[in-house]
């Protein structure tokens, strides 16, 4: 039996402790323990690295290894909390009985590489078998009575078997061993010990140190070693050996007969300490603030500094002393922004990076802004987050400089009211909140009357007085959250958002604060010392829940407008039905429309593309209506009324669905099987969520190769939405679809949209085309259009070319595709077909 832990202490072999810290130290961790079983009960028998009070949580820790089957106990346990990594080698007895468990730990995340863990089982075999020797002499003892010893030659062969495993641990281990005499003579020498020296062990037996190393002496080496032989006791040290450029970690144990010496290589890990002191040096000197921390362990949320460089102090006054040990959210304060917090607090939970702008606190209490980059690290195994690392830079003035433009980019710059943008935005947010939440509102159109006579007379500086007085006494007829705006000119826009549910007492509540406006806009202004009187004209309308159309809300008051203009100025009027006669003639064209559809009343006429050589490459699709009673009506008079109905998704699908089909049908012809046929998009249907999908549709029933269906954009898709519109372009670009970007130049494109656009061509509006030889602003508009195309791999084509000299200068100019008059006017298929014939002929 095992001595009692009482007794253990002074019962237990000291050598039981060297190979217990043996193999802490060739595993790197802080705590090693050996467990023995004893009548099935775990005996603690030898540990290092712990405190005494810890000592009966590692040991039922360690019950899990002892179980059949030996199992991996759970991390971290109710009885070792601390502890985050566990490794056991079982103790088997040379019958193969278990009788213990050596086992390794760390209270962090950790990882034993192939060596450490074959080391840590060869020392558990030499452990198993001094426990098993105890153990023999221990029931040698009880069957003696309790007195006298072993027999002595069964002493001497356990001594004998557990010196030759000894031994052979010895030559396993990853670390240098070797023995001194008294005389300082190389006794024993392992197989990493003569590697490390570079010198075979035969050579050293019985030689001395100091003779055989002579570069040792008078070294911290030396010096080391010496004392603790006089002084008798271990030491520990890392040291240069300057003839092997190496630097060794060595300990050395005295011992009766002389000296001990483990000891490592350690260059590769020096080398790596100064690499990162290097690189803590400069981090510490980086202008950017880097701050690193650890995340705390568990059930303790959180996280706390553990590095701070000097930026970091030069940025928030806080010094790195102040810093360490503290959350890093000792930078929040009242303005700092809670959902990039949460935000963060979500990626930190998910191991993400994450890059945030926040608005950070100095030791002072003045707040900054500082966008900061903060990425996760992970242990050794890849499993567990260990620490995160943030890099953040003071943007204090890139902020200020963004809130500048951002005031010029929504706000009207000489009277200081929201401009169209920024009332388009609330107009589109007050839409939204009515359809959650129905309420009345109303959108005044006001406009001062006869404004241009005052610009004419006295100066547009008087007219800018003007406009900046009545921008402060429309803004004083307002309350929270109405909106007044300046449109341009002498143009204004108020928006009343909260008028109540009755649409009534909505259009008196709206009527009662025109007035007001026109009384306040009506009082004499002082400009620079002239006194003026002026008056405005006011158009309403109301609208709720059921409007979805921000254009149509501001054409009825700017009718209504336009109605007080013409009832006399200086007075309100409502939107009213009279007003609606063309929106009513649009109602009537919508019907015909569906009717048409329903009847097959449409049909394509295709225009011929022609290129440099005059031969044709393709058409484009334009889309006809033959009216039962109106005859052939053109797409300007029908399009906008599709496009208001809805009923563009429809017509715009037939026409793509048919020029499919016409190519599959020209694809079995030699003469047309490399024609292309474009067809025109209108913004509805390219912004619906299965545009894409009806494409590759068409595409697949007919089986046509996609380069050959050209798609023609509108430039008002780069309107809104511009990352959507590119994904769906990129999209189709992915299928082979040719896409090009209709009547360019006239909407909305920028060079920074246009770099982005996933295009194959340009196409120059025929605006431009028709005055190209007389008008110097078309024809540059034109070169500059073709030169642009040239420089992003575009190709060109210009529409609406009806002369010899302007497909000239086009084509002088790089322009290799033309449309227009010149080569044909758009036919209906038969015609077409015949006028292919003749290009043969």
């Amino acid at each position: 039996m095992l001595p009692p832990p009482d007794e253990e202490a002074s019962t237990r072999p000291h050598e039981a402790d060297r190979l217990t810290r043996l193999a802490a130290r060739t595993c790197a961790t802080p705590i090693a323990i050996v467990v023995a079983l004893e009548n099935g009960q775990p005996i603690f028998w030898s540990g290092t690295g712990f405190a005494p009070h810890e000592r009966e949580g590692l040991v039922m820790l360690c019950g899990a290894t002892l179980d059949n089957p030996p199992r991996q106990p759970l991390l971290p346990s109710r009885c070792a909390p601390e502890i985050f990594f566990y490794r056991g080698s079982p103790l088997i007895r040379e019958d193969g009985v278990l009788i213990g468990v050596l086992a390794v730990m760390d209270r962090v995340a950790h990882k034993l590489d192939a060596a450490q863990e074959e080391d840590q089982d060869t020392l558990a075999g030499l452990i198993a078998s001094q426990l098993n020797l105890q153990q023999q002499q221990a029931r040698r003892t009880l069957e003696a009575g309790g007195h006298g010893s072993p027999d002595a030659d069964q002493q001497e062969e356990d001594a004998q078997r557990l010196a030759t495993r000894l031994g052979i641990t010895l030559e396993s281990i990853t670390e240098g061993f070797y023995t001194l005499d008294p005389q300082w003579r190389f006794t024993y020498l392992n197989r990493e010990g003569a590697r490390l020296l570079r010198r075979p062990s035969k050579e050293l037996l019985g030689k001395s140190i100091w003779k055989e190393f002579p570069g040792a002496i008078n070294t911290s080496f030396s010096e080391q070693v010496r004392a603790a032989v006089a002084g008798n006791y271990q030491v520990e040290f890392e040291a240069l050996y300057t003839p092997l450029d190496k630097w060794f970690e060595i300990r050395a144990y005295p011992f009766p007969d002389g000296l001990a010496i483990y000891f490592r290589d350690v260059s590769e890990r020096r080398k790596a300490r100064e690499q990162l002191m290097l690189l803590e040096t400069s981090i510490s000197r980086l202008n950017d603030i880097v701050l690193i921390a650890e995340a705390v362990p568990s059930g303790r949320p959180g996280l706390r500094i553990i590095f701070a460089n000097n930026a970091f102090e030069q940025h928030t006054g806080y010094s790195p002393g102040e810093a360490l040990g503290h959350s890093p959210r000792l930078l929040c304060g009242p303005l700092t922004q809670r959902s990039e917090l949460e935000r963060i607090s979500t990626a930190f939970q998910k191991g993400e990076p994450v890059q945030a702008e926040l608005i950070t606190y100095k030791k002072n209490g003045r707040h900054f802004w500082m966008e900061v980059d903060i990425v996760p690290v992970a242990d050794d195994a890849g499993i567990f987050f260990t620490h995160w690392v943030a890099v953040g830079r003071d943007i204090t003035r890139r902020k200020v400089a963004e809130s500048e433009i951002k005031h010029l980019a929504f706000y009207d710059p000489l009277t200081q009211l929201p401009n169209r943008q920024l009332l388009m935005d609330r107009l589109q947010q007050a839409l939204t909140h009515n359809y959650r939440h129905p309420r009345e509102a109303a959108l005044m159109f006001i406009d001062l009357d006869n404004f241009k006579t005052l610009n004419d007379t006295m100066g547009h500086q008087k007219g800018d007085l003007l406009l900046q007085q009545v921008a402060k006494r429309l803004a004083a007829c307002l309350e929270q959250p109405d909106t007044v705006a300046r449109l341009g000119g002498d143009e204004f826009v108020v928006m009343l958002e909260d008028l109540g549910q009755d649409p009534r007492e909505a259009t008196a509540k709206a009527e009662a604060v025109g007035a007001r406006i026109l009384a306040a806009l009506s009082e004499p202004y002082s400009l620079a010392g002239y006194q003026h009187y002026s008056t405005c004209s006011i158009g309403i309308t109301s609208f709720n829940q059921t409007l979805d159309n921000i254009g149509d809300l501001l054409k009825q008051a700017d009718l209504a407008m336009y109605q007080a203009k013409m009832s006399g100025r200086n007075t309100i009027c409502f939107f009213n039905p009279a007003m609606q006669a063309a929106v009513t003639a649009s109602a009537a064209l919508q019907s015909d429309l569906r009717q048409g559809l329903r009847e097959d009343q449409f049909l394509l006429y295709y225009q011929p593309q022609v290129g440099r050589d005059g031969r044709m490459t393709g058409v484009e699709a334009l889309l006809r209506w033959r009216h039962g009673s109106r005859g052939m009506v053109q797409p300007s008079e029908f399009i906008p009324a599709a496009e208001e109905a809805g009923l563009i998704l429809p017509l715009g699908q037939w026409a793509l669905e048919t020029a499919c089909r016409q190519l599959a049908a020209w694809a079995h012809r030699p003469e047309t099987a490399a024609f292309s046929v474009a067809v025109n998009v209108s913004v509805r249907q390219f912004r619906h969520p299965e545009f894409v999908d009806l494409v590759m549709a068409a595409l697949k029933e007919t089986k046509v190769s996609p380069h050959k269906l050209k798609l023609e954009l509108t430039e008002s898709l780069l309107a809104e939405d511009m990352d959507i519109t590119i994904t769906k372009m990129a999209r189709l670009k992915k299928m082979g679809v040719t896409l090009s970007l209709d009547d360019f130049g006239m909407g909305y494109s920028s060079l920074s949209c246009l770099k982005r656009l996933p295009l194959d061509q340009l196409k120059i509006d025929k605006s431009f085309v028709e005055d190209i030889l007389r008008d110097p602003n078309d024809a540059a508009i034109a070169r500059t259009i073709i030169g642009l195309a040239q420089s992003l791999g575009l190709g060109v084509v210009a529409e609406g070319v009806e002369t010899e000299a302007q497909r000239d200068f086009l084509s002088r100019h790089g322009c290799d595709c033309y449309q227009g008059y010149l080569f044909c006017k758009p036919l209906p298929i038969d015609e077409l077909e015949a006028f292919i014939k003749t290009l043969r002929m």
